[in-house]
This record gives structure tokens, C-alpha cells and sequence, in this order.
């Protein structure tokens, strides 16, 4: 049932290869932004590990995991004692030889609400996902929790106005998307610049197209690239909160950080009314849109 008024958290935080050294940092500002009144805390993408993919290495599969299976049990059971909803993101390990980036949501009562699969996958230097995942099979469906339907969606899923629509008619309350984008250390600042406000605003496009908050969590820090072929990624944060006008609520910098924020999700209704972009969709005429391209 959707909540009138909902304090919200983003963990935004740095990784290390000690697999268990970031669950306890994750663990610490979960309990930290619940001290807080959060009822809502978003993880950063894979935020259990280093970010693997800018290497093609079939080692790396050794760091997946089942779905349920150990962080599902630990985040599982941090839920329930805290009575907050969490929004954590794995690497699925489905089946031998399937994996899947996949987000777990956890509601209050510690069981697991529901799941979501990157349904688009990059494949770029410095982010060879699609060595590793399998694009997902689970459709843009809403996971409906005890303070709402959460329409989560995983970082290069942002980037599509297709993706945050169907979530939106789907019935989503809010829009979250765990990511984990940085810089090349190559690029100049200026070009540093337009990336990150490019993300920014797609994102508050997002908002704005469909009257909806959104919630983007990043990770932060720098991430070497152990094959030698670039020089790593600078992960940018910036993590932040809009509200459906695409008005910043909240927004951190480039370091690490927990922070709260209260969204009136009463605002959805009025903002919706006075621009109608719902009732005014041709349905009719967007058939081209299922098109790769129109030649």
C-alpha cells in the first residue's frame, strides 16, 4: 500500500576486493540510514564486489551467487530487524553457465518482495557486461512492497525513456536505479562534465515524463583495471532524489555517503494533473516504436 509520506536513503559508497569487508560496510549504512527514519535504502549496482566487468576474466564467475542464497539470507534478515525496505543488486548466478544482474527487494518483514533483470546489457571498454550477463527475462514490472510499487531498473537500463514508460504504466510509484558509471581517467574535464550532467538529466527526464520520484544510487571511487588495457574508472557518485517535476531533493558529491530524504508521494496526483502526458499519449500512432529503426 502506497505511503502518503516516505523517507528515503542512498547508500553511496566505495568497493574493495574483500568480498566481505563491503558487506560489512553495506550492513553499517543500512543500519545507519535506518537511525535516520529511512523506510526505503538503495544499494549502488553490485555493490558486493569490485565492478568486474571492465575485464573479460571467467574467473570472475566465482564471484556469483544464488538468488536465494547468502546475501539474500543476510540482507533477508537486516530487513525484517529494522523494518525497512531494501533494494540490494547482485550477480545471479541462475544456472550453471546463466548469470544475471539481477536486483533483490526485500520488504519489511525480511522476505524477498520481488526480483528484477538488467534487461539491457553495455558491452564497451571498460564495461564488458555482456560477457557476463544474460540480458533479463523478467519483463518491466513493478515489485509491489508494503509502502509501494517500486519500479527498479539497473544503471545502462537509465539511459531508455522505453524502459522508466513501462514501469511507469506498469502502475510504478517511484523509479530506482542502482548504478555504477564513472570516467576514464583519459577524458578531459570538460568531457567528464557533459557525461555526468548528461546522466543527470536523462534521468530527471525520466521523472518528469512519467510525474514519478526517482532514486539513483551510485558508487564512488576510483577502480583499477587489472588486465592493464585502460587506466580503470573513476566512479563519479552524484548519487541524488528527484521529485516528479525532476526537481533535485537531494544529491551527494564524489565521495562516500548515507543520505535522507522525505518524498511527498501525494506530489504523483497533482503533478500528473496539471501536465496530463498520460491522457495525451497517441497509442495509436507509436507502432514504429517496436522498429529497430525506420529506413
Amino acid at each position: 500500500m502506497l505511503t502518503n509520506s516516505l523517507k528515503v536513503s542512498i547508500v553511496q559508497h566505495t568497493c574493495s576486493d574483500d568480498v566481505e569487508a563491503n558487506q560489512e560496510q553495506i550492513i553499517t549504512a543500512i543500519e545507519q540510514a535506518a537511525a535516520q527514519g529511512a523506510k526505503l535504502i538503495l544499494l549502488p549496482e553490485l555493490h558486493n564486489t569490485l565492478y568486474f566487468c571492465q575485464t573479460e576474466d571467467t574467473n570472475n564467475f566465482d564471484l556469483a551467487e544464488t538468488i536465494p542464497g547468502p546475501s539474500t539470507k543476510q540482507l533477508g534478515a537486516l530487513a525484517h530487524d529494522l523494518e525497512v525496505v531494501i533494494v540490494s543488486s547482485l550477480f545471479e548466478k541462475r544456472a550453471a553457465g546463466l548469470y544475471h544482474n539481477t536486483v533483490v527487494v526485500f520488504d519489511v518483514d525480511g522476505d524477498i518482495a520481488g526480483t528484477y533483470r538488467k534487461m539491457h546489457i553495455p558491452d564497451d571498454p571498460g564495461f564488458y557486461e555482456k560477457f557476463y550477463f544474460t540480458p533479463g527475462d523478467l519483463g518491466f514490472t513493478p515489485i509491489e512492497t508494503s509502502i509501494g510499487k517500486l519500479g527498479v531498473l539497473i544503471c545502462w537500463d537509465q539511459w531508455f525513456p522505453e524502459a522508466a514508460r513501462l514501469m511507469a504504466l506498469a502502475g510504478a510509484d517511484i523509479l530506482l536505479y542502482p548504478t555504477a558509471i564513472g570516467w576514464d581517467p583519459d577524458d578531459n574535464k570538460e568531457e567528464q562534465a557533459r557525461q555526468k550532467d548528461a546522466w543527470v538529466t536523462i534521468q530527471r527526464a525520466h521523472a518528469i515524463a512519467n510525474g514519478l520520484p526517482v532514486v539513483v544510487a551510485n558508487r564512488c571511487g576510483f577502480e583499477e583495471d587489472f588486465s592493464s588495457h585502460s587506466k580503470g574508472i573513476k566512479f563519479w557518485g552524484n548519487s541524488f532524489i528527484c521529485g516528479p517535476q525532476g526537481e533535485i531533493l537531494a544529491e551527494s558529491k564524489q565521495h562516500p555517503t548515507i543520505f535522507t530524504t522525505n518524498l511527498n508521494m501525494n506530489r504523483t496526483e497533482s503533478v500528473r494533473r496539471i501536465w496530463p502526458f498520460l491522457r495525451d499519449r497517441r497509442t495509436d500512432s507509436y507502432y514504429d516504436l517496436i522498429r529497430k529503426y525506420i529506413d
